[in-house]
């Protein structure tokens, strides 16, 4: 046993004693400038003339969907990260990533096994060449062995496969993160688009009965000989087309409510909303977070498994080059082997081998050259989605930040374009009926007054998916220090 002690013991200083092979990783700079290496703009181009809102980024650390004012938004947002299956599937793929870990650890310590067997032999005295003086009435063979095998980590790879590990799991709590907002981004997306469609159904429903009103003064007039037939039948058009952009306006709006219904993890037909207009409960627009370039990267989730995934390729180079160098493992059997159980496990009949073996491939026609330059390409394109999905992120900031600037001024300006629009039908259809003016001019600004009521409302919403793609674009609140930890990663999920 003192041989095999001493084995162990130089086992372990082995052990202790490799070496790393391979790249040491580093983050890569991003093109926050146009020169990679420069610090890159202070502030996003699209902030130039925003005064930054209150609250401000600080607010967006929870649940971001909050700072629009809507008590059933809110609701619904809860019921997110409790029943969406999109998500349960994306904790199913790191809660995957985090076992992978343990596969990966299992191979720092050596495996020990065992393959008891009890068996008897009776050789045939009748066999060929055999002599029959030597045949018996059989003997037995009961074993008990225990195997350990290890390979010795001289070159790092069973580390950098562990820490490879490691990376994935992190990368993989990142897209978890990443899918968690974007779903909370799009059930606001898609309960804004609903809120307006009901103030479209309502606007559409009053516009309708003003039409209608309109369609029997026509028929008065005509009947009373004030008024020619063809507007009875221009009043009777309008009517109609307001009633089909209604019924349009109905199909859009359960559409939108099955979408949530799903995103919440229940079928449309279990979930029904009320219908709720912006003048009935205006909705808040939280304003302008503030941010910067150079805390984006830490602020996507997207970005950081990005980041994380280049690191585990990282890992994979050097991976790769440890199978240039010698492979040493060490394998150990001891047991027991008997002929009978009353001597099977008694101490003379113990045995052990141990040893190591030391292996090296001499020829392998270019496939370890070719395995080290699939884990470098794999990094280098690592690298590109990397920088591609920082790139993306500061257009998203910039897209959103310049659609609130402009939108903020055209809700002004159309907003005054819909007055105008109003007195213009209200003085025509005066005129009108005062038999001053044709009913051609009552329909023209019959129609250019509901299609600038619409815009109005299409601006509000499009003014409050900009706040939420805006929000979404900054991270809504999330940033690196929330990836799980290694230590968290190691442990088994309970």
């Amino acid at each position: 046993m003192k041989y095999l002690t001493v084995a162990l013991a130089a086992l372990a200083l082995l052990t202790l004693s490799g070496c790393m092979v391979g790249p040491k990783y580093a983050t890569p700079p991003v093109p926050i400038s146009p020169i990679f290496k420069e610090p890159g703009p202070s502030t996003f181009k699209e902030m130039d003339g925003w005064k930054t809102a209150q609250p401000n980024d600080q607010a967006l650390r929870g649940k971001w969907w909050e700072l629009f004012g809507d008590a059933q938004l809110n609701a619904l947002e809860d019921q997110i990260d409790v029943n969406n299956q999109t998500l349960k599937q994306a904790e199913a793929n790191f809660r995957e990533a985090r076992a992978a870990i343990r596969v990966s650890r299992s191979s720092q310590v050596p495996t020990i096994t065992t393959g008891p067997s009890v068996g008897t032999e009776r050789v045939s005295a009748n066999q060929p060449y055999f002599n029959s003086a030597l045949a018996n009435s059989g003997s037995g063979n009961l074993s008990l062995p225990f195997d350990l095998n290890y390979e010795v980590d001289l070159w790092g790879r069973v580390r950098r496969t562990v820490t490879a590990s490691v990376e994935q799991a992190q990368a993989s709590a990142a897209d978890m993160e990443t899918a968690r907002l974007s779903l909370h981004a799009e059930l606001a997306f898609d309960y804004f688009d609903m809120r307006s469609a009901d103030t479209q159904e309502k606007l559409l429903d009053a516009t309708t009965r003003a039409y209608q009103e309109a369609l029997q003064l026509t028929q008065d007039r005509y009947e009373g000989g004030a008024a020619p037939m063809s507007d009875v039948t221009q009043a009777r058009a309008q009517w109609q087309g307001a009633q089909v952009a209604m019924t349009d306006i109905r199909v859009q709006r359960a559409q939108y409510e099955h979408a949530i219904a799903v995103l919440t993890g229940k079928p449309p037909a279990a979930l029904t909303l009320a219908s709720v207009s912006f003048a009935e409960h205006p909705p808040k627009l939280p304003g302008i977070p503030g941010a910067l370039p150079s805390q984006l990267l830490e602020r996507r989730p997207d970005i950081a498994a990005a980041e994380r995934r280049m690191a585990a390729a990282n890992e994979q180079i050097g991976i790769a080059q440890a199978a240039f160098y010698p492979t040493l493992s060490f394998s150990a059997v001891a047991g027991f082997v008997g002929t009978s159980p009353l001597s099977w496990l008694t101490w003379p009949s113990r045995m052990w081998a141990v040893g190591p073996t030391l292996s090296q491939t001499l020829f392998d026609h270019g496939l370890r050259r070719a395995n080290s330059d699939i884990a470098r390409d794999a990094y280098d394109s690592t690298v590109a989605a990397y920088r591609q999905s920082a790139l993306t992120a500061f257009q998203q900031v910039e897209d959103n930040l310049a659609a609130l600037r402009e939108l903020e001024t055209e809700a002004q300006q159309q907003h005054g374009e819909t007055l105008s629009a109003q007195q213009s039908l209200e003085l025509f259809t005066t005129r009108y009926e005062g038999g001053v003016d044709t009913y051609l001019q009552v329909i023209t600004w019959q129609t250019a007054a509901l299609q600038n009521e619409r815009n109005d409302i299409d601006i509000l919403r499009r003014r409050l998916e900009s706040e939420i793609l805006l929000i979404k674009a900054l991270g809504g609140g999330w940033d690196t220090s929330k990836l799980p930890q290694v230590e968290t990663l190691r442990k088994p999920v309970s």
